[in-house]
């Protein structure tokens, strides 16, 4: 899948009666561009950022190996699907293709965002319709139980905390059908460690299981140990988006707070599910280890005439070359996160340019050339699916 299929394009577009975006919605700073009027939102709104995003949408759907946590019922098939601050749009074309292969062909799409930067997928096959809309300004511009499926990627730098979290949460369930499915994805912006073998987590299914092994990742329960990133300066980018992100009542870890979030709502919203999943930035030491330990242990059955020479060829690194290629896929998504929060992150430290400057490339050798996240750094994504009472 190619992640920059929903770049910036022409799209059918709606505007709602709400939207109060001006001809000119974009302000450059730091050049970058940025939204003109949304003071709390942290991230520039132009290319680079555009494919960060859809780098990271590419990642989530890989680990889970499917671009929807819930699993479509043939008994009641999704007919109306809403992506809400959809971007580009990427997530729906890869949600397309994965219906389809379901079988399910006859489903429309509604991409919703502040700015009409997504792509034109209807060229692609896709019944596709974009509605520009200000997620400040409710309601949303639909109906009460329009959609089958609403999904929510990525809010958290998006929405405040509290009452406004509150607002959209409540807002998404008036637009979704009674039966439907609600699903929010999410990935925290800080970073920790995962301790050596962690345990499987209780109750997993095999599917869920088999993926991770796959794919080279972690399953999160509440057993999973985590320890304080190690990595000196993930430590330093930790604290100081920590801050930048309290300063505007975002959430640095929202994958802490979405299962209670969701739980409390027993009126509305029932059959709560969630798949968090930790992908390693790099090769970990006790897995190089481990090969080492494996390695070694061929060597004296082949030198005992146990194991046939042609197995020696089989490669001594723990991972394989796509579970190699995810994890660094993960860390340039944090690099670029990082990248892409300068401005507020150089704010907080109290850095000026020539200083983030220096730091910055002493990030960039000891992340990119000296495997600096080797001791369990991890980026941690989920998804939540519940229903509609």
């Amino acid at each position: 899948m190619d992640p920059t299929r929903g770049s910036i394009s022409s799209a059918s577009t709606v505007h709602s009666a709400g939207d109060t975006a001006s001809s000119e919605p974009f302000v450059l700073r730091h050049g970058r561009r940025y939204l003109r009027n949304v003071a709390y939102y942290p991230l520039p709104c132009d290319l680079p950022e555009l494919q960060r995003q859809n780098l990271h949408t590419l990642l989530a759907t890989s680990i889970f190996g499917r671009a929807l946590g819930s699993t479509p019922s043939p008994q009641n098939p999704p007919k109306k699907v809403l992506e809400v601050a959809c971007g580009s749009a990427y997530w729906s074309s890869i949600c397309h293709d994965y219906l389809v292969g379901l079988g399910y062909e006859d489903v429309a799409f509604t991409g919703l965002d502040i700015v009409p930067i997504a792509g034109d997928l209807q060229r692609q096959g896709i019944n596709f319709k974009f509605v520009q809309h200000d997620l400040r300004k409710l309601p949303l511009p639909f109906d009460d139980d329009e959609f089958d499926i609403v999904v929510m990627k990525d809010l958290s730098m998006v929405i405040p905390l509290d009452a406004p979290s509150q607002r959209v949460l409540d807002e998404a369930t008036r637009i979704l059908k009674s039966g439907g499915t609600l699903e929010i994805c999410e990935a925290d912006h800080i970073i920790r460690s995962i301790l050596p073998h962690p345990p499987p987590p209780p109750g997993m299914s095999p599917q869920e299981y088999a993926c991770a092994v796959s794919t080279g990742t972690f399953l999160i329960s509440p057993i999973t140990p985590f320890t304080e990133v190690q990595n000196k300066y993930l430590k330093d980018s930790n604290m100081w988006i920590q801050e930048a992100l309290d300063r505007r009542k975002l959430s640095p870890t929202p994958c802490a707070r979405i299962s209670q979030m969701l739980l409390q709502e027993t009126e509305t919203l029932c059959d709560v599910e969630n798949r968090r999943v930790a992908i390693p930035l790099g090769e970990l030491r006790w897995e190089r280890e481990e090969a080492g330990d494996r390695n070694q242990a061929k060597r004296r059955a082949s030198e005992t005439g146990k194991l046939k020479k042609r197995s020696l060829a089989l490669d001594s690194a723990a991972l394989t070359e796509e579970q190699a290629a995810l994890r660094y896929t993960a860390l340039l998504v944090v690099i670029q996160m990082i990248e892409s929060l300068e401005p507020l992150l150089k704010e907080v430290s109290g850095k000026n340019q020539e200083e983030w400057q220096r730091w910055w490339g002493w990030m960039m050798t000891d992340l990119l050339e000296q495997k600096g996240a080797s001791s369990g750094e991890c980026l941690e994504i989920g998804v939540w699916w519940c229903k509609k009472v």
